[in-house]
């Protein structure tokens, strides 16, 4: 009844993981924190990737002919409509919140939220009542706009923010910046499309490369985009990094030599003595155990810098992860009793001294305080 379609499978695995990390995200964030609003924010990016036409490709021609199809394809359209007008919605106060810095503060205040929401809910019922040229050319307009604004606000906050704030932006930037440029060529191509008469075509095709963008966008943004959550929350989450890196690396070094090794003494001589020669090259192996782990060693090393397992480094990760939970928690412009209540418990588990973390806070708190009195 349905078929394989590797496009699909790749952009189901996309929106699959956006909307599980949404979820993560909002059971851990607090309201009108930076994570509830990545959540929502991922929800739109998932119901405006899914919505495609990704899951056209899984049907077969017999499924495309029947009655029902031009239905799904409208009802389809609309969704992926709500799904750009929801991240033009979001995006923005996101950014907001997230990055705190002179080109995202405008987005801040209730006005703006307001217009931006006004502006998202107009274009939501333009794009199916007006020519394509005016509607839809529009929103992808907007959205091209807002991605490369949110690629250049994200740099800008790495090169000018410090200690976790410089951190959360740098991971902003590599993750976003990846999917904010996917997704700006892929509407910014279907705008020259639409004015070229073929968007149409385009449209209709989900397995054309422009799509295959599309999800990739996605695919390769959610992980680095947990990586810089979690590297706020897990303090040795690099050291787990860095040993999967150098394992894997040492497996597929060890994998790589006994088959070429086998293979090619199958190939030029026989099967048996291709055997025999694989199991030499192990032993082979095995004997230069140790060049090899300084190898997969080095690897690691450029691909984790400046990370070592090391009690100084742990105790330094459990102080930014702390940083971290104390920056979240004073957001909103106070630590309510709850959220120092989860931050003593924190504080405890990383086994941080009560007078280290009261340190931390003053110096935190200082900034705000000499800003407000000059």
């Amino acid at each position: 009844m349905y078929q394989i379609s590797p496009v699909a499978v790749l952009a189901l695995i996309a929106v699959a993981m956006c909307w599980a990390l949404a979820v993560v995200l909002y059971r851990v964030g607090t309201p009108g924190s930076v994570a509830r609003k990545l959540s929502l924010l991922l929800v739109a990016e998932g119901v405006a990737l899914v919505s495609t036409g990704y899951i056209d490709l899984l049907f077969t021609e017999s499924m495309l002919s029947s009655s029902w199809y031009p239905g799904w394809w409208d009802v389809e359209a609309t969704i992926h409509t709500f799904g750009d007008v929801a991240m033009l919605a979001l995006y923005p106060s996101f950014l907001a919140l997230a990055l705190r810095t002179k080109l995202t503060n405008p987005f801040a205040g209730k006005t703006a939220r307001l217009v931006v929401s006004g502006l998202a809910v107009a274009l939501f019922f333009a794009v199916p009542f007006t020519p394509l040229e005016v509607g839809a050319s529009s929103l992808y307009f907007l959205l091209a706009s807002l991605f490369i604004f949110a690629l250049v606000a994200s740099i800008h906050a790495w090169y000018t923010a410090t200690g976790v704030a410089r951190a959360r932006a740098r991971a902003f930037a590599i993750a976003f910046g990846i999917r904010d440029i996917c997704w700006c060529f892929v509407y910014g191509y279907a705008i020259v499309m639409i004015f070229r008469g073929e968007y149409s075509v385009v449209d209709s095709d989900a397995t054309s490369f422009i799509y295959v963008i599309y999800a990739l966008g996605t695919l390769f943004a959610v992980p680095l985009i947990a990586y810089g959550i979690l590297r706020t929350q897990l303090f040795d989450i690099d050291l787990r990094i860095r040993w999967t890196i150098k394992q894997s690396t040492l497996a597929a070094v060890f994998v790589t030599i006994v088959y070429l090794v086998s293979e090619g003494a199958e190939q030029l001589l026989s099967s048996e003595f291709g055997t025999f020669a694989g199991l030499l090259a192990s032993a082979v192996v095995v004997f230069f155990l140790a060049p090899l782990q300084r190898f997969a060693e080095r690897v690691a090393s450029v691909a984790m810098p400046n990370t070592r397992n090391t009690p100084e480094y742990a105790a330094f990760r459990k102080l930014q992860v702390y940083e971290a939970a104390l920056a979240e928690a004073m957001e909103g412009g106070g630590i309510s009793a709850k959220e120092r209540a989860l931050l003593n418990r924190l504080r405890d588990s990383l086994g941080i001294s009560e007078a280290d973390s009261e340190t931390m806070e003053h110096d935190m708190l200082a900034p705000a305080q000499n800003q407000a009195t000059a």
